[in-house]
This record gives structure tokens, C-alpha cells and sequence, in this order.
């Protein structure tokens, strides 16, 4: 496996983590709000050193993000001639079952403590891996809240047919549609109907 494949893989993975690390930030967030005229700013290394969790959460947001925009421009440059949608199995429940599996429990750490802060961060870590190298990486709740669907299809290309290939998509697939794929490996693809 390339390096270029395993960082989008990964790209994605950060991205499919993004309500956990908004979820991160609502719970660990620490400002000091004060109303009258006795208030003061507390100052920048005081909130920083309160907040490193969110600093860290919000850096990661951001990544995710940018990879965002990566992949929808990724998509938008496929020039592959169309293949034919030939069998279809819709796989959207793939979404509820990254986000129950991982993003749910993982939200219900302590994260006031040191100790499982580095718990946390470690386990995301192994996750990551494991969602790499398990070729997982398509089952990303965010992508199904922005509007893409999963799906496992059977393809007709000019000279031969794939099986089983997972395609991500923002449009409704059927049986005999054409449509335009970007592969990201093996047996998964971004794809655009052509209408």
C-alpha cells in the first residue's frame, strides 16, 4: 500500500471523527465568562493551559476540515470513463455503526483526567490503525451527515466486471445507472452519476 493511499485513509478517518471531536470541545471547553465591572481577562497562558483537550480537539477539527475539501475536490476531478451500475446493495447502516461503536462511548471518558486523556488519545491511535488497515474507512458518520451514501455494487467497465466495490456518493444510485468513479483503493471508490 502506497504512503498517499494510507494518508487519505487516514484523512478520513480524522474526518469521521468530527462530531467526537466537537463533542470533545463542548465538554472540556473552559472559558471564563464574567459580566460587570470588576472582570478581567485571565489571560492567554491561563486559558490556553485550561483548554489544551479543546486545542488539541479543534486542531484536529480543522484537519478533518481541510481533508473534507480535499475529498470533494478529489471527486469533482475523475476522469474515468463511466461504468455501468449493474447490481446494487445500499451499505448506509455502515454510518450508525462507526458512530455507536466508537464515537458514543469514546465521548464518555474523563477527560478532566491526564490519565485518560492519554487513554483516549492512545485508543484513537489503535482505532485508526485498525480502521486503515481493515479498509473500514468508507463507514464515516460526518460524510453521511454532509450528504454522501454508501454503497456495494457490481460495475460493467468496457472490458470487464468489478464485484464488490464500495462506492461513496452525494447521488442516489439505482441499477443501470452510469456513473463516474475515482478509485480510492482496491474496492472502494468516489463516484458521481452521469446524468
Amino acid at each position: 500500500m502506497k504512503l498517499s493511499e494510507i494518508l487519505e485513509k487516514f484523512e478520513l478517518y480524522i474526518l469521521s471523527l468530527w462530531l467526537l471531536f466537537f463533542l470533545i470541545i463542548v465538554v472540556t471547553a473552559e472559558v471564563p465568562i464574567c459580566f460587570g465591572e470588576e472582570c478581567q481577562f485571565i489571560g492567554w497562558k491561563e486559558l490556553i493551559s485550561k483548554n489544551i483537550i479543546s486545542i488539541v480537539s479543534l486542531t484536529f477539527l480543522l484537519v478533518g476540515v481541510f481533508s473534507y475539501f480535499r475529498f470533494d475536490y478529489r471527486i469533482s476531478g475523475s476522469k474515468k470513463l463511466p461504468v455501468k451500475v449493474l447490481k446494487i446493495e445500499d451499505l448506509n447502516y455502515e454510518h450508525l455503526t462507526f458512530l455507536t461503536t466508537y464515537i458514543i462511548p469514546l465521548i464518555c471518558f474523563n477527560l478532566t483526567s491526564s490519565r485518560y486523556a492519554f487513554a483516549l488519545g492512545f485508543l484513537l491511535i489503535i482505532i485508526g490503525i485498525i480502521y486503515v488497515k481493515t479498509d473500514k474507512f468508507y463507514a464515516n458518520p460526518t460524510l453521511a451527515v454532509l450528504g454522501y451514501r454508501l454503497y456495494k455494487v457490481t460495475v460493467q467497465t468496457r472490458t470487464t466486471t468489478k464485484e464488490s466495490i464500495v462506492v461513496i456518493t452525494k447521488d442516489r444510485l439505482t441499477e443501470a445507472d452510469q456513473i463516474r468513479t475515482l478509485d480510492l483503493d482496491e474496492k472502494v471508490c468516489f463516484g458521481r452519476l452521469v446524468k
